[in-house]
């Protein structure tokens, strides 16, 4: 089993920052829109470099949305940013037409996902954005795992062609994807082999999966994790590949059971090589006000969660 160094910490909303910041760099035609939360969403290294090419919408996210899809069809890339509670579900309606149906080449950009968010509470905590966005035709829906995927991600999105969410979060969580480490949408990541047990993490999830193969290891358990970095496209084969192999799979994510990344693997594995499989997620609940960390471990999205998940499942495919 590999082990992973953590080689700092940081929040992934900077790596978007900073992968915005690059890819602005890199096409003169990249602009960033905002609702009045440069900096929450770390928008304001692009403000700073290229403030021709940033807009402040202001407390107006259904106009914001609008405004970036006529950018888009000027030939602009434009990046709309705000909290994911904001950029998806206040917006639903205008995503939908006027981005996805049009399918415009608009990145939809959404920071403070997740229960992370910690004490801003339910109203903000949106546990449902990776299901709403993940359901539009056309829409790529993106969730990477660290402070340099998330740069990567940024990048790769913003040399897409065609609309893109990216969810990312508040607290600073470990690094421990290298710099150099190739990010492509639609593949996924594979961290460490393993034979007994496939377990799918994507976003803050990822880390504590990484954990919960070490402890397994201790239990005789070997686990095959990966890095689902993009939850649609799924790739499909990576995970087919997987469980052909271990016969199982554990997914696991900050959201909620329903239209998450679980329910996009079970349709998976219904229609091509039924499995068990266990989810760790949020299930069919909204979140609280609270420490991030603690409300990690109510909501059951800790390592040792991912550790019982996958002695369950190990046992029913006997």
């Amino acid at each position: 089993m590999k082990k992973y160094t953590i080689l700092g910490s940081n929040d992934t909303r900077s790596g978007f920052g900073q992968g915005l910041l690059e890819a602005g760099k890199r096409n003169p035609n990249v602009v960033a829109l905002c609702s009045d939360l440069t900096e929450s969403v770390k928008m304001g290294a692009f403000k700073e470099a290229f403030p021709e090419r940033f807009f402040q919408i202001g407390i107006s996210e259904a106009n914001m949305v609008g405004v970036a899809s006529g950018m888009a069809l000027s030939g602009k890339v434009p990046f709309v940013g705000s909290f994911a509670a904001f950029s998806t579900g206040r917006v639903y309606d205008q995503i939908r037409q006027s981005v996805a149906y049009s399918n415009t080449n608009v990145k939809i950009a959404g920071s403070h996902a997740g229960i992370t968010l910690g004490e801003d509470g339910a109203t903000h905590q949106i546990l449902e954005d990776i299901g709403l966005m993940k359901m539009l035709p056309n829409l790529v829906v993106i969730n990477p795992c660290d402070y340099n995927q998330t740069i990567q991600a940024t990048i790769a999105a913003a040399e897409h062609i065609g609309p893109v969410y990216i969810r990312f979060g508040r607290p600073k969580v470990p690094i421990f994807i290298s710099e150099d480490t190739p990010f492509q949408i639609g593949k996924a990541l594979l961290l460490n082999e393993g034979r007994d047990v496939t377990i799918l993490a994507t976003g803050h999830l990822v880390w504590e999966a990484i954990q919960a193969g070490e402890m397994l290891a201790e239990k005789g358990i070997s686990a095959e994790i990966i890095n689902i970095h993009t939850i649609k496209p799924l790739d499909n084969e990576a995970i087919l590949k997987s469980v052909s192999k271990t016969g199982c799979i554990v997914t696991c994510e900050e959201h909620q059971y329903n239209g998450g990344l679980g329910d996009s693997v079970a349709q998976l594995l219904s229609r091509n090589n039924p499995k068990p499989i266990e989810y760790v997620g949020v299930d069919d609940q909204f979140g609280e006000s609270g420490k991030p960390e603690d409300l990690m471990v109510k909501y059951g999205l800790k390592s040792q969660d991912i550790v019982s998940a996958a002695e369950k499942v190990v046992k029913r495919k006997q």
